[in-house]
């Protein structure tokens, strides 16, 4: 708890000092660095002359490729409007409500570094893809940058806003899409690395002990970070493996646990106590995780360039096809927003965005309670 307040204090702290040196002051700057409140903001001009040179070079390609991405964002659109309102309509229903959006937070709801560097990846090629887009549309672009949010860093590329709403309905619509079809594509490639380069090199290699029960026996016994390797001599490469085991367990029996705890082997016996649901089996007191190693070795190298590549692929997907969301002002909302405008009565659009926008901020609201009730315990 120490080293948790610390931390805080240090971000406070550099968060005080950054916008007492670097504070908004007057109108936005077209360059250089901007501080708002736990937002600071990096524009340049710099990389713009590359993403005009990618963008205009390859018009054809990128035109095509954002044209499949406003078909593939309508579709995801309606797919995460779909499934976030049956959760909530199901959230509704009953006690047991399931999470439909889940919080993003380095460090506390993913993994720290593996965390940041998916949101890093996420941030870039979605970025990217919208300007390589915008210019490909002949649409000019003001500055790109890098935006540090609280403690999650992040990029973008800033179009023209006067000329973009100048511009025809299919330009707006492929600028729109092409961030979420960036993110989608980029998943993609991340799975199939994973699953075709990495898995087949990857075995299950024990259980690792992620969380110890405080009523349980083994939090007097074992820590978390030891990985299980087998259990009365049976030896456990698999999470199924160590559950088979222990549900033939009686309370009241005295096991022995081999675990590699700081790369040696060690035999901890260990009394177990009856299970809560069922006081006659046998009860330790571990959550469990599986386990992983590279069987070609440089587990250093293999096995974090896999968990980096499915963060990649989780995030990628995840925001990607949460951005395509009909709410003004993600992707999807300014795509749903210029579609109705086109086609019917101002009026009318803007009463039918209005109801998305209140629709949309229900779902949301019912689909984050259940993380957000977790989050806080």
């Amino acid at each position: 708890m120490v080293s948790l307040i610390t931390a805080i204090t240090l971000i406070l702290g550099f968060w005080g000092v950054l916008y007492l040196a670097f504070g908004r002051r007057g109108e936005e700057k077209e360059e250089g660095l901007q501080v708002d409140l736990f937002v600071a903001i990096w524009r340049t001009k710099r990389f713009v002359n590359f993403i005009d040179k990618v963008g205009t070079k390859y018009r054809k390609f990128w035109k095509g490729y954002s044209t499949v991405g406003v078909i593939a964002g309508f579709v995801g659109m309606a797919y995460v409007f779909h499934t976030l309102f049956n959760l909530a309509m199901q959230n509704i229903r009953t006690k047991a409500a399931t999470p439909g959006v889940q919080l993003v937070i380095p460090g506390i709801t993913i993994p720290l570094w593996y965390g940041l560097i998916g949101l890093v990846v996420v941030m870039f090629v979605h970025e990217l893809s919208h300007g390589f887009v915008a210019r490909a549309e002949n649409l000019p672009l003001k500055s790109v940058g890098l935006v540090l949010f609280f403690v999650i860093p992040g990029a973008f590329v800033e179009p023209d806003e006067k000329e973009l709403t100048k511009a025809p309905l299919l330009s707006r619509l492929r600028v729109y899409a092409a961030g979420s079809m960036a993110n989608i594509v980029t998943a993609l490639l991340a799975i199939l690395l994973l699953s075709y380069a990495l898995t087949p090199i990857i075995q299950p290699a024990g259980v690792e002990v992620s969380k110890l029960a405080p009523e349980g026996p083994a939090k007097d016994y074992l820590k978390e970070g030891d990985i299980i390797v087998g259990i009365n001599g049976q030896q456990i490469a698999t999470v199924e493996e160590f559950f088979n085991i222990m549900n033939k367990t009686k309370a009241g029996e005295t096991i022995e646990v081999e675990v590699i705890r700081k790369g040696k082997k060690e035999v901890i016996t260990i009394p177990l106590a009856s299970h809560p649901d069922n006081p006659e089996k046998g009860y330790l007191g571990v959550y469990p995780a599986q386990h992983i190693a590279s069987k070609v070795g440089f587990n250093g190298i293999v096995l974090p360039l896999a968990f980096s590549l499915y963060w990649i692929y989780v995030l990628n997907l995840g925001i990607g096809l949460m951005n395509l969301f009909p709410l003004v002002p993600l992707d999807g909302g300014k795509m749903l927003d210029d579609i109705l405008k086109a086609i019917l009565p101002s009026k009318v659009a803007k009463s039918i965005t209005y109801l998305f926008v209140g629709v949309g901020l229900f779902l949301l609201a019912v689909n984050l309670f259940p993380a957000l009730r977790s989050l806080l315990g």
